[in-house]
């Protein structure tokens, strides 16, 4: 999903290609070719480069455009906020999502909730950071850290956790969603 936002902000034209995790396509040789440790998404540039990894993928796409910075400290809290998203967002309140909703709550509830409390944690984070009123969370301009965040931010709540009492980060989403071309097109999760 991070990729296609900024793609259609870019206005990249670019062919989606499924790779099925719950029929384990990513563990194929096919595949681990690709991205070696076989996750979802690896962009594949039009000379034949693959770049696993979300956050590289946003960081390549995003150089020398407006939606990351040239350098400097501006450059350096985008970078700051997209650590935060990959260790603390994508690792706890994004696995809390998929233990949820796959079901795997009931069977490992002591996981689901540590993994619920950290990511309520990281959201109590991303509200602090958002508190300045600053329109964006680098800034005042809207970067590839918005869409890293955004990703696990606004689906916090198929966790079990509540973004209403989280009024920066509600606001944020919605000025996130309101910038140019962006689609929201995250799909829902498969009947397992």
């Amino acid at each position: 999903m991070k990729a296609r936002i900024l793609l259609r902000q870019l206005d990249l034209p670019y062919e989606a290609v499924t790779v099925d995790l719950f029929r384990r396509e990513t563990r194929t040789p096919e595949h681990l070719a690709r991205n070696p440790d076989g996750r979802v998404p690896v962009l594949e540039t039009g000379d034949g480069t693959l770049i696993p990894e979300s956050g590289a993928i946003l960081l390549h796409l995003a150089e020398d455009t407006p939606f990351l910075p040239a350098g400097g400290i501006a450059r350096t809290r985008v970078h700051q906020w997209m650590f935060f998203e990959q260790n603390r967002l994508e690792g706890d309140l994004a696995m809390a999502r998929f233990i949820k909703l796959t079901g795997r709550d009931g069977k490992y509830p002591e996981v689901f909730e540590h993994r619920l409390a950290r990511g309520l944690d990281a959201l109590a984070t991303l509200e602090r950071g958002l508190a300045d009123g600053r329109p964006f969370i680098a800034g005042d301009a809207y970067t590839v850290a918005d869409i890293a965040l955004y990703a696990y931010a606004h689906c916090g709540g198929d966790a079990g956790a509540d973004l209403a009492s989280h009024e920066h980060v509600v606001g944020w989403i919605e000025r996130v969603e309101a910038t140019p071309r962006f689609v929201n097109d995250l799909a829902p999760f498969p009947d397992l």
